[in-house]
């Protein structure tokens, strides 16, 4: 088995950090369904603008928000307006091809690659 890359949302922009949440990445749903990560689903994070890299898990946001919000003590490792790649992974025995969504500067979803 290997671990290769299933979904990406590719430069999108921190709307909100709240380190107050209990953990998580909150996720605008329709992005979430355009690459099909799930609510709960494991995440790697990396933030364009600083170089930061962790793991959390997806919690859906409003439809149509926008909403790209980092939670918990992740929050702390990125600021507001940062841009960031949302990347999925999945164990298999058979080359996959992933999903992969661009958003604009509002996370709305422009194309797919």
């Amino acid at each position: 088995m290997r671990c290769l890359l299933r979904a990406k949302i590719h430069r999108a922009v921190i709307t909100d950090a709240n380190p107050e949440y209990i953990g998580s990445i909150t996720i605008d749903e329709e992005l979430l369904k355009k690459v099909d990560i799930w609510p709960g689903e494991k995440v790697l994070i990396a933030d364009v603008d600083n170089g930061a890299r962790f793991e959390t898990y997806v919690v859906a946001g409003k439809p149509g928000s926008g909403t790209v919000c980092v939670n918990g003590s992740a929050a702390k490792l990125v600021n507001k307006g940062e841009k960031l790649i949302i990347m999925a992974f999945e164990y298999t025995d058979s080359p996959i091809i992933a999903k992969v969504a661009l958003v604009d500067e509002r996370n709305r979803f422009t194309r797919s690659l």
